[in-house]
């Protein structure tokens, strides 16, 4: 027998019609799971997303495939999908877990200004925060997989920026409101904008600065307009891998269990792939005549006082474990 589940959704006013996660015919005793992701084909995110989908094929003996469906081709959003794995829109999806805030505030942390200053915090602090993802994964009808993440927003000018004072007025474009307290309290303009504004804004001279991450600079070609980028890593979220539960619970006990295994083992490979891109693409910025520059020790100091109001903020408004998640990460990273 073949079952098929169709799902009909409108979301931002366009309709979207799609067949989910099929499950095919007992001869071939094959489940084929649907994956959405908002990135295109290349970025390093989707090709993780294949190796994983390869992995599973083979853990499972072919029972279970991933079918990737790369740059939206679903109709779904970033910030929907969360919602659309809740409610079985699609079975699988692999988002940006900060764009998710609206649905469950906690998973704004990875959000929280210079909060981890590089990708071994960023360890850190998934060890301490996964146990509440789990819970709020299983909130929303779901299981999430494993976790990427991206490389950390560095701040690219055209001047050095060597302490607080360098940003002093710098009109500079910010990704979020997050980012634009955190810079209003360093001195800067900040200005939020999406990114096929900010281009011509620095073309004209409207922006004097943008804070986005090393492939956001390649992306850009920012040498043609700026000449320096100073690596902050002043927010580094990640992408999670989720599945809906009701698709979970459907697949064998031992065909969980090799996905589990799968995910396991290569979470770490996928996190040496995004070290790897965030250096190629630092490596590109420098071969192309850009000043690279690290945050110095009197300079850190400055970007984490300038954080910690906020950080206090996310923990009055989220409450719960919050708090305790957050003491607990900053003495294991000794601060």
């Amino acid at each position: 027998m073949i079952m098929k589940f169709i799902a009909r959704a409108t979301f931002c006013g366009v309709a979207a019609i799609a067949s989910f996660g099929a499950f095919h015919s007992e001869a071939e005793a094959k489940t084929v799971l649907d994956v959405a992701m908002v990135w295109p084909e290349g970025n390093y995110h989707v090709t993780n997303a294949h190796r994983f989908a390869e992995e599973v094929e083979k853990a499972t003996n072919g029972n279970v495939a991933l079918r990737i469906h790369a740059g939206g081709e679903l109709g779904l959003k970033g910030p929907e999908l969360m919602r659309s794995v809740r409610d079985g829109l699609v079975p699988m999806a692999q988002m940006l877990i900060t764009q998710q805030v609206g649905d469950a505030p906690f998973l704004g942390i990875e959000s929280l200004p210079f909060l981890t200053r590089n990708q071994e915090d960023a360890a850190i602090l998934h060890k301490h925060i996964w146990p509440e993802y789990e819970r709020i994964a299983a909130q929303f009808n779901q299981k999430f997989l494993f976790a990427v993440p991206w490389p950390g927003q560095g701040v690219f000018t055209g001047k050095p920026v060597e302490s607080a004072a360098d940003l002093k007025g710098v009109v500079i474009r910010t990704i979020d409101q997050n980012g634009s307290r955190f810079f209003s309290a360093l001195g800067a303009s900040p200005v939020q904008l999406p990114w096929g504004e900010v281009m011509p804004a620095l073309a004209s001279g409207a922006l004097k600065g943008v804070t986005t991450s090393s492939s956001s600079g390649v992306d850009g070609s920012f040498w043609d307009l700026l000449s320096h980028f100073s690596r902050f890593n002043w927010q580094q979220a990640s992408d999670v891998m989720t599945i809906n539960m009701d698709s979970w619970n459907k697949l064998s006990e031992a065909d969980r269990a090799a996905i589990e295994e799968v995910a396991a083992r290569l979470q770490p490979e996928f996190w040496a792939a995004a070290a790897k891109v965030d250096a190629d693409n630092t490596a590109t910025l420098a071969s192309n005549g850009m000043t690279v520059t690290e945050v110095g020790s009197s300079f850190a100091e400055e970007l984490e006082a300038a954080g910690k109001p906020i950080w206090q903020d996310f923990i009055n408004r989220v409450g719960g474990s919050s708090g305790q998640i957050i003491a607990d990460y900053l003495k294991e990273t000794g601060r």
